[in-house]
């Protein structure tokens, strides 16, 4: 397995991982499956500012992970949100951890100080997975989505990535990152 970049070309096979989420559960609170050219145009627009990361088996994508702002504002700019989507069939194989463990190193040559997760509650796996990188429960949130006939709440948890100077270490956009291609 590689951990490579992805780009708007693997949206067919990044979509198929992320339909049965949006089709079958809670965890996404996208009541619709994105067209092809939604989601290829989500993956470039995040490619803008963040990495969108894949893990690749024999020419097949098994996961993907990427980085997104967590508030628009240029205040916000050293804090991010992890996504995270495996392939169903694929569980408790370290294609997420060995994703995480990319897109932490990607996210810290940035100089991004906080890595923010917004989980649909009760998650337990997602939960012990962020756990497990050091992220902490930092907000509670009830009945925020409907979804699959029933009311879910969200949690936020938090993770310190790299230091909070004065001032800060300068934001850097992920294409701006020098050899961003050989960084994985």
């Amino acid at each position: 397995m590689i951990i490579r970049h992805a780009s708007p070309a693997d949206a067919p096979q990044l979509l198929r991982i992320y339909a049965p989420y949006v089709e079958n559960t809670s965890i996404t609170f996208e009541y619709e499956v994105p067209s092809m050219k939604t989601f290829a145009e989500r993956i470039r627009h995040t490619l803008e500012k963040y990495p969108y990361l894949a893990a690749e088996e024999d020419g097949i994508l098994l996961g993907y992970a990427y980085a997104s702002a967590f508030k628009d504002r240029a205040a916000y700019d050293w804090s991010v949100e992890t996504s995270i989507y495996i392939r169903d069939d694929l569980g408790h194989k370290g294609i997420g951890t060995a994703l995480y463990r990319a897109l932490e190193k990607v996210l810290a040559m940035q100089n991004i100080c906080n890595l923010c997760a917004c989980i649909a509650y009760p998650n337990p796996a997602s939960i012990s997975f962020h756990e497990r990188f050091g992220y902490k429960t930092v907000a509670h949130f009830h009945s925020s989505g409907f979804k699959q006939n029933a009311w879910s709440d969200m949690i936020w948890m938090e993770k310190g990535l790299c230091p909070h100077t004065i001032p800060p270490r300068p934001f850097i956009p992920f294409p701006k990152l020098s050899c961003n291609r050989n960084i994985l």
